[in-house]
């Protein structure tokens, strides 16, 4: 046995390279388990800090559905639990005394135990309604019923009772009466309706449940159309997307958007305030009339009231705060929302949060001390950040390099521990929890889960930033992924993937799917490439704005600058290069291909070719005429010039195209146009179209599976790289 360990040492020692490889050596990542990914779409601390509810998504391969489940962590024991089952269930919120999980299912309300979906086909018919469950135990039940689904929800801060928006119910009789005198026809604009705000007490929940148990409603209550004992206690003509109520218990905000989903004109956009101590609101059937807040060109989203009960926080997504449209980067504000009578919308202060952030605000979270914490990206990095008042200096917390995402705290002001998801370039996602934000409390946070950790069994792409000086002079930077085994190797061959918004930018985090697949493709072995171009976030808003008013020109100098510079330096083979993209990263696929013909294969997904028919179809309108200058017929030439429709005979590299048959982000009439086109060139391509889907692919995991094998497949065919390069 001395002998054995004797020969062990001599090996390490005068064979250290051997003796490592033989211990790391990994396999290479797979196609079927880089699909087999876990996200986290959102996660909530409890009340009191103990406890942290995750929700969970990951394809269901059988059922062809990506599955959604909620998960329950505990400190104490340190154990995580299945929660609910169905595959179906989203955005938990805890009740504020800790009682009690509320959250969001499409499951059959009929079928309501936890692994019994019912039929695929019925299950298409089915939508969101609210149930609870106990975080001690036992089964979901709903507490909503009816036809329309339910867009927000929010607890009373008592616990005893939860606010809900559905579309305004129609009677039995009025679904009779519209089927008789319209039968299938679709009266675009007239068939929509806005929504009422419902109160539901606790007590009226649990005695319906108790009654009633899993049983489907009697008939007389279903003729209604609303959930027995629900009180409407307000109305809009918009949609209510998101609900918050004061911490005092006194005060509802909720953020609108159209009822027709599509983005058209931004004042449907805006926040409004209910006084639930008017009129006896909280306590009668009374409703009260609500108050506008906001009044400005944004798109406000990601509510929270501050724990002064008078200011409330909002996110900018698109858009600003002054009556002129802008897309600067994404923002944090709060208003003062003081008494909703004592001001017109456009007269009420409004200040700005990180203000002298230079990146943006990606997602925050209020603290128990009045603070704010927020996930900010700072080039390829998300970091996070708090600030004590918007006058207040911005303090970063010490952490890992990487990305930080969706952070929670306990609302509870004994309690400072803060659950969020966090990732790096070979640290796949999972959540973790800190016990602090102080000294190195961040740095010493410990996951809680391990849903992905099969990737770090597999040999990952090492990546780093890469940064070039474009056409007029503007430092850019972006992201170079390596094949595993060949870090900074020189003359690789290069698929430069393209980020989409173009409000987004790619950095040191890790992904795993449809849209962010440049692990498959560095495994394959390209040199991936991940530029962020004009427009992109994280590198200040003269950055962002500079894509207007030429929304593919400008970007696509700084590409094709990037691929010049990676060419010149010796990194990137000049006769091996690819190019592809989804969504805005698509656009510039479609652009780059009429502009050069150095790509030897291209893959598009989702990019229009035009601008005139793309802002028509669009869901979100305004911000393609604002990237544009104005609207199509205020800078028609604008429209012509930046679309690669008229420059399509320059093309000769063989396209593969991809599209959502129902997507409305980007009509699937600009993939056949461009596919027609193409055709017409006899320049090599395909289009796959995939049934029932929108823009994000979220329907069918199948297909976004099929959509990157295809895509590799091209690009091994005409870009001459398979996985033995």
């Amino acid at each position: 046995m001395r002998r054995s360990i004797l020969l062990v040492s001599l090996i390490c020692v005068v064979f250290p390279s051997i003796f490592a490889h033989a211990q790391t050596a990994k396999p290479k990542l797979t196609l079927d388990e880089f699909f087999n990914s876990v996200s986290f779409p959102a996660l909530k601390v409890s009340p009191d800090g103990n406890s942290v509810v995750i929700a969970t998504e990951r394809a269901d391969w059988d059922r062809q559905i990506f599955r959604k489940e909620l998960w329950l962590y505990r400190t104490a024991g340190g154990s995580l639990t299945h929660l609910t089952q169905s595959g179906h269930d989203r955005s938990p919120q805890w009740s504020p005394d800790g009682q009690w999980i509320a959250f969001l299912s499409e499951r059959k309300v009929a079928d309501a135990k936890d692994g019994d979906a019912g039929d695929a086909k019925e299950k298409e018919k089915d939508v969101a309604q609210l149930l609870l469950i106990s975080p001690s135990g036992g089964e979901a039940f709903a507490i909503t019923a009816g036809e329309n689904e339910v867009h927000a929800f929010a607890w009373s801060r008592d616990s005893k009772a939860i606010v809900f928006a559905t579309r305004q119910p129609w009677t039995k009789q009025q679904n009779d009466d519209h089927k008789k005198d319209w039968k299938d026809v679709i009266r675009y604009r007239g068939d929509e309706r806005g929504d009422a705000i419902f109160r539901l007490t606790l007590d009226e929940a649990l005695a319906r449940h108790a009654a009633l148990g899993s049983k489907q409603l009697p008939e007389a209550e279903k003729d209604s159309g609303a959930t027995p004992g629900a009180v409407a206690i307000a109305r809009t003509p918009l949609r209510v997307d998101q609900i918050s109520i004061s911490h005092d218990g006194q005060r509802l905000a909720f953020v609108t958007s159209s009822v027709s989903e599509r983005q058209e004109k931004v004042e449907d956009i805006e926040l409004y305030l209910v006084n639930l101590t008017n009129n006896n609101v909280a306590n009668s059937a009374a409703e009260a009339t609500p108050i506008r807040l906001t009044h400005n060109e944004a798109v406000e989203l990601n509510l929270e009231w501050a724990l002064d009960n008078r200011h409330l926080f909002f996110q900018i997504n698109l858009g600003s705060l002054e009556r002129k449209y802008e897309d600067p980067q994404p923002r944090l504000y709060w208003v003062d929302a003081g008494d909703p009578s004592d001001r017109r919308p456009e007269e009420r202060q409004v200040q700005r949060w990180f203000a002298d952030y230079p990146g943006e605000v990606v997602r925050y979270t209020p603290l128990p001390d009045g603070s704010v914490l927020c996930a900010c990206r700072i080039g390829t990095e998300v970091q996070l950040v708090s600030q004590a008042n918007p006058k207040a200096a911005i303090v970063k917390r010490e952490g890992w390099a990487g990305t930080y995402e969706i952070p929670s705290a306990a609302a509870q002001s004994q309690s400072t521990r803060i659950a969020f998801a966090y990732s790096a370039t070979v640290r796949p996602t999972e959540v973790y929890l800190a016990d602090g934000l102080e000294k190195d409390k961040l740095a010493q946070a410990r996951p809680i889960t391990f849903f992905n950790k099969l990737f770090t069994e597999r040999e990952l792409p090492l990546a780093k930033p890469y940064r070039w000086t474009s056409d007029d002079g503007t430092p850019v930077e972006g992201m170079l992924m390596y094949p595993p085994g060949k870090f900074e190797a020189k003359n690789l061959p290069m698929f430069v993937l393209i980020h989409g918004g173009p409000e987004d930018a790619d950095g040191n985090r890790f992904e795993a799917d449809w849209y962010q697949w440049d692990r498959l493709a560095a495994t394959a072995g390209w040199l991936v490439f991940e530029p962020n171009y004009r427009g992109s976030t994280g590198y200040g808003d003269k950055f962002a704005l500079q894509i207007v008013p030429e929304i593919v020109s400008r970007p696509g100098k700084d590409i094709l600058t990037g691929v010049d510079a990676l060419v010149k330096d010796g990194i990137a083979d000049a006769n091996q290069l690819a190019i592809g993209g989804y969504s805005y990263g698509g656009y510039m696929t479609n652009w780059l291909i009429t502009q050069t013909t150095r790509f030897k294969a291209a893959v598009t997904g989702a990019g229009a070719v035009e601008h005139v028919a793309n802002w028509g179809n669009d869901d979100t309108v305004f911000d393609d005429a604002y990237f544009l200058g104005g609207l199509p017929w205020e800078t028609p030439d604008r429209y012509r010039s930046e679309a690669a429709i008229f420059q399509i005979n320059k093309v000769r590299t063989p396209t593969h195209m991809v599209a959502g048959a129902d997507d409305i982000r980007v009509a699937v009439l600009e993939d056949y146009l461009l596919d027609r086109a193409l055709h017409e060139l006899n320049v090599p391509s395909d289009l796959l179209i995939f049934p029932g889907e929108g823009h994000s692919l979220a329907k069918n995991p199948w297909h976004g599976k099929i959509k990157v094998r295809e895509e590799l497949k091209w690009l091994a065919k005409y870009g001459g790289v398979t996985a033995t390069n």
